[in-house]
């Protein structure tokens, strides 16, 4: 049975954060007391930022975020802030408790085409929040338009109008915001781009919904999380004192020709500097020397001249994990390679050209996935994503990234790393995460191996196929971070430790 994750990195969908406010409302909590609390969020996160007396621009839409939105008004026209209110729509149209929230608003309303953002010193965005299904046009379009050209801060609620709280995608104009304040737990458009960027920072605000409300006996428990080490830090390996090199797992990677050394050689070394106690690269016998030469010492080469020669070297290896793809080639014997690698019984990573050489044929590759005892891991980028699985529904790059992550992983039995800078991992079982370490440092040549050989280095050490994708793409980015700019892809493994001593302590 699956361990269940912390509910606190829940990161739920805009349907289920509908039940959640429904759940809060069955206990006894009045929906209008929720607002009340998340136009107070609203109302101090611009106090933050600014002083009684300055003007402050109020955009309200007709649902639900511009009930925030009146509510916040109000305060902050208490708080001594001079407030300029402005509805799309008419306030006679406004219904439960936005209506109430309205009626609590004294001050004059104008409409939106007569907001003038550039004569506000803050702007709160309360126009529509994270279920938005459709393009804004006309004036509203209009609208977005001035206040991203205003160059004023701007606190939106819930999320930028404009973005979809599901996907992170926008169809249409959507407000680039400096802060968003959001309640009781993130949606996956605060974490994929582009509503990522568009969030600025992200506020969580506790509006009186409890775990316990949501997640308790009897309620479906979450499926999607925020990456982060308490998802998975109970599966890091913990190495005693009398362990060796095979207890703490044997990794190979399958290389190609003497024109891909770089690749495979840094997946191995990342492979080490995560924990694993050996890594052999399994080499076509032209790149022996070259391998031999470059060093490093620690890493074991080995000489295979074809699938037949491969599966022998991994069978005297005492392997753990494979690796099969970076530089691996696209010729017919890499081709054997990569059918050798499914049909081996050890923990195995998919990458490069090895997603490549299996372009368009998912269907072939759950056939042998399904026949694997043990966990297999894909770890595609976008181009190779659409390689592999082309551009149709579900897997068009017009869907979110987590709905294409978790339908790959659903069809190919295999876990599932879309990477990029809001990297998804999915599981077969439905689960999946989104990451937000890293930085645009990482997206440089030789960044993607290496995280494949700190994915292999973690499942031969133990770690189960969903938690070992989790976590090296955590470490991966971390290290990323503590480089920076100015990082090449050889800076990265020798990272990899630093970023483990932020989780192991």
């Amino acid at each position: 049975m699956t361990e269940r994750a912390p509910d606190s990195l829940a990161v739920l969908s805009v349907a289920e954060m509908a039940a959640a406010d429904e759940a809060a409302i069955a206990t006894g909590i009045a929906g209008f007391a929720l607002m009340e609390r998340a136009g107070r969020a609203v109302a101090d996160a611009v106090a933050r930022r600014g002083r009684p007396g300055e003007r402050v621009l109020v955009l309200c839409g007709p649902g639900k975020n511009g009930g925030d939105g009146f509510v916040a008004a109000s305060l902050l026209a208490r708080r001594g802030f001079a407030i300029t209110l402005a509805l799309a729509g008419e306030r006679g149209r406004l219904s439960g408790d936005a209506a109430e929230a309205a009626a609590g608003w004294q001050g004059p309303i104008i409409a939106i085409q007569d907001a003038w953002p550039q004569d506000h010193a803050i702007i709160i965005d309360a126009l529509f929040g994270a279920g938005l299904n459709r393009a804004l046009d006309g004036a509203l379009a209009a609208l977005v338009e001035r206040v991203n050209a205003s160059g004023r801060p701007v606190i939106a609620v819930d999320v930028p109008s404009g973005v979809s709280g599901d996907s992170g995608l926008a169809i249409g104009p959507a407000i680039r915001a400096d802060e968003t304040v959001t309640f009781f737990r993130l949606k996956p458009g605060h974490l994929l781009h582009p509503g990522k960027a568009l969030c600025g920072v992200v506020t969580l605000a506790d509006i009186g919904i409890t775990p316990e409300m949501v997640f308790g006996p009897g309620k479906p428990a979450a499926a999607t999380f925020s990456n982060e080490p308490p998802l998975w830090q109970a599966h890091l390996p913990q190495h005693a004192a009398q362990t060796h090199k095979y207890r703490r797992g044997a990794v190979a990677v399958a290389a190609g020709g003497i024109t891909g050394v770089g690749a495979p050689r840094l997946a191995a070394r990342a492979a080490l500097r995560i924990g694993a106690g050996l890594a052999t690269i399994i080499c076509r016998p032209e790149a022996l020397a070259a391998h031999a030469a470059r060093g490093p010492d620690a890493l074991m080469q080995v000489a295979a001249a074809d699938n037949v020669a491969f599966v022998a070297a991994l069978a005297a290896r005492k392997l753990a994990a494979l690796l099969a793809g970076p530089a691996l080639g696209l010729d017919a014997t890499a081709k054997g390679i990569v059918m050798a690698a499914l049909r081996s019984d050890v923990p195995l990573v998919l990458d490069a050209d090895a997603l490549t050489l299996l372009a368009s044929r998912p269907a072939l590759l759950a056939e042998f996935i399904v026949r694997r005892a043990a966990p297999t891991v894909l770890t595609p980028h976008e181009g190779e994503f659409q390689r592999l699985f082309g551009d149709q529904s579900p897997y068009s790059p017009g869907q979110s990234r987590l709905v294409r992550a978790r339908a790959a992983a659903a069809a190919t039995g295999a876990v599932i790393v879309l990477k990029g800078a809001d990297s998804v991992i999915a599981a077969p079982d439905g689960r999946a995460a989104i990451n937000a370490t890293g930085s645009a440092a990482l997206a440089t040549a030789g960044s993607g191996d290496v995280l494949g050989g700190g994915v292999a280095g973690l499942l031969a050490q133990g770690m189960p196929g969903f938690e070992a994708a989790c976590a090296a793409v955590w470490l991966h980015g971390k290290a990323g971070e503590a480089l920076g700019f100015g990082l090449i892809a050889d800076d990265l493994p020798e990272a990899l430790p630093g970023a483990l001593r932020q989780v192991h302590g």
